[in-house]
């Protein structure tokens, strides 16, 4: 363990979830990343393998509201935005993938804002 790096562990458990976490047309997956400075999320159908639709605290719409890209905040608005983004195209239903993270902090104000915005998972 002393030699396997925090992200490597991360990439581990990752993998350890995508073997059962499949988007398809009717549920597609909704994938968090989640870096330091940043949050990204993508809305993925893995069948036909195409992005639906993405939101990233990066974004020109949203980086202009946003004082630092990584903390609770930005995930607030990125979660939200993501959420009105998917019921525009009429997503209502997406399957969660952490990515590997916990399920605590920014990937949980994230999670519940595009909760709050409509999406259900």
């Amino acid at each position: 363990m002393a030699n396997t790096s925090r992200n490597d562990r991360r990439l581990k458990r990752h993998a350890r979830v995508r073997k059962n976490v499949f988007g398809t047309p009717e549920k597609p997956r909704m994938c968090v990343f989640r870096s330091n400075a940043n949050i990204s999320v993508q809305i993925i159908d893995d069948v036909n393998r195409v992005t639906l639709c993405a939101a990233s605290s990066l974004d020109k719409d949203l980086k202009a509201g946003i004082a630092n890209g990584g903390n609770k905040e930005a995930a607030a608005k990125v979660g939200k935005a993501i959420g009105e983004k998917a019921i525009a195209k009429g997503i209502k239903e997406v399957c969660f993938d952490r990515g590997g993270y916990l399920f605590h902090g920014r990937v949980k104000e994230l999670a519940d804002a595009a909760r709050e915005a409509g999406l259900e998972f």
